[in-house]
């Protein structure tokens, strides 16, 4: 198993296949995160998300695909209740969805090559792709609240997950109805088909805190795991039927 790392949007980006990739894919896998990071970074003062915050730039000048991130945006605030809110902190900041998107878009180009195998983790958000009919499921380590502390973990052939929470920088995400940060989740793990939405819904239930349990718990084709800053665990009803304790290793999927 090839593993690659690789540090943008203020974290780092991991990708793993089981099948032979060329030197040029993961050149070019490595160049679209550059580019993804120059347009997308909020820890960058020139990128174009930054400047769109500033007002250097007006939405008149967004490409195609700000303009699709931004419409991601709106429904995943629509889906959410408001929930999700790309200016929670009171301006322009999609970051809670867009390194999902950066994921998605780092698999395509993998699939794209050829890889019929792999699994990209960009800062905690997983999407791992296999063949049911010839390859092993991968096994997707799930955060139990705490840094590097791996509970249990999902198995699957081709699922996304995506984990938010108050573990690695705490207080960063703001519930958008309160203005204030949201700390009652200390780690939320949502699992479903689309890697997108589900760092959103991972994003969303940090910041509606205890509440979005219900949602969550109501969400068709996806699930999830809460654990509160007091411990206290909450499962959805199609949690544990993913999940296994045997072999746990780190975080990310293997």
């Amino acid at each position: 198993m090839r593993r690659h790392h690789y540090a943008v949007m203020g974290t780092v980006f991991s990708f793993a296949f089981g099948a032979p990739v060329s030197e040029a894919v993961v050149r070019a896998v490595e160049e679209e995160l550059d580019r993804i990071d120059g347009v997308f970074s909020t820890y960058r003062a020139d990128s174009h998300i930054a400047r769109l915050a500033d007002g250097r730039h007006d939405f008149g000048t967004c490409s195609t695909e700000v303009l699709d991130v931004l419409g991601l945006c709106a429904q995943a605030a629509r889906l959410t209740c408001g929930g999700f809110d790309a200016w929670h902190s009171g301006r322009l900041d999609p970051t809670g969805l867009v390194k999902g998107w950066a994921v998605a878009r780092v698999a395509d180009l993998l699939t794209a090559a050829g890889s019929t195998r792999h699994a990209v983790n960009g800062g905690g958000d997983v999407l791992v792709a296999a063949d049911p009919s010839r390859e092993d499921p991968w096994r997707i380590g799930v955060n139990g609240g705490w840094r590097g502390h791996v509970v249990e973990a999902v198995t699957a052939h081709n699922l996304a997950a995506a984990t938010s929470g108050n573990v690695e920088r705490p207080g960063e995400i703001i519930d958008p109805f309160t203005g204030r940060p949201a700390v009652s989740v200390q780690s939320a793990t949502v699992v479903g088909p689309d890697i997108v939405m589900a760092d959103a819904f991972a994003t969303a239930a940090v910041a509606m805190g205890r509440a979005a349990f219900a949602w969550l718990d109501g969400l068709p084709g996806y699930a999830a795991r809460l654990v509160g800053t007091d411990g206290v665990v909450a499962e959805t009803a199609g949690w544990r039927s993913l999940v296994t304790t045997a072999g746990l290793g780190p975080p990310g999927a293997s």
